[in-house]
């Protein structure tokens, strides 16, 4: 039985999946939970969709499902975590800019705590980029007080029946950790490797790194005062 199950959002990479496959059916091998893949095609126009397929049938611990048409990196992430089965599921970026190895890191904690983020303590990206993820962090921290230094790092462990119960809509994946806070869970960030992107293009500029998550802080803000959590003392 599958215990764990790592999404991969896929956006006209077609210049990193077959890195992908490599890395992580060798992270399947060493996992210390039985593990599968799950690739989520976010209505790519390049030619990522044929290397999935190729990718998938080849190896029966890859799977898909592929969007009609682009939907962003929350829709992608929520349609992974509506779609597995297995008690855990994970989350990493196709640019491999972080290890999939240091997943076992983030595996060492999932049992106590509901998320298990990695934190990116040595980052490869250029400085713009670098200090508008600072500054974005920042802006988010002061709205959520979730504690967390980088939730943007593509490198996340959450119990499922958790995972599941976050209502995502297009930006809430800055706020994954805040989400999990309001379901009282518990949630941890874990310093992981971090590595300049070797292929492809990023797909978030200033815009998506600084305003976007502004206006997404509000987001988060109103979805807090009308979150319904309850707990079930008993029933017959």
């Amino acid at each position: 039985m599958v215990e764990f199950t790592i999404i991969v959002p896929v956006y006209n990479e077609k210049e990193n999946l077959l890195r992908v496959e490599k890395e992580l059916l060798a992270y399947t091998k060493m996992a210390t939970k039985k593990t599968s893949v799950l690739f989520v095609n976010d209505g790519s126009i390049d030619n990522s969709q044929e290397l999935i397929e190729e990718i998938c049938t080849r190896n029966e611990v890859f799977h898909f499902i592929s969007f009609k048409e682009n939907q962003g990196l929350s829709a992608a992430i929520k349609a992974g975590f509506d779609f597995v089965e297995s008690p855990l599921v994970g989350y990493i970026d196709s640019d491999l800019q972080t290890d999939p190895e240091d997943f076992n890191l983030l595996l060492e904690h999932i049992g106590e705590y509901d998320l298990v983020t990695g934190v990116r303590a040595d980052r490869k990206d250029k400085f713009v980029k670098n200090m508008s993820s600072k500054i974005a962090n920042g802006i988010r921290r002061a709205f959520t007080h979730d504690g967390m230094d980088d939730t943007g790092c593509p490198l996340k462990v959450i119990k499922t029946d958790y995972a599941k119960r976050i209502p995502m809509f297009k930006g809430l994946h800055r706020f994954l950790p805040a989400m999990i806070l309001l379901q009282n869970g518990r949630i941890l960030q874990v310093p992981v490797k971090h590595f300049p992107r070797m292929a492809g293009t990023a797909k978030f500029g200033l815009w998506n790194r600084l305003l976007g998550p502004l206006m997404d802080c509000f987001a988060y803000l109103w979805m807090k005062k009308k979150y319904i959590n309850y707990e079930i003392k008993s029933k017959g």
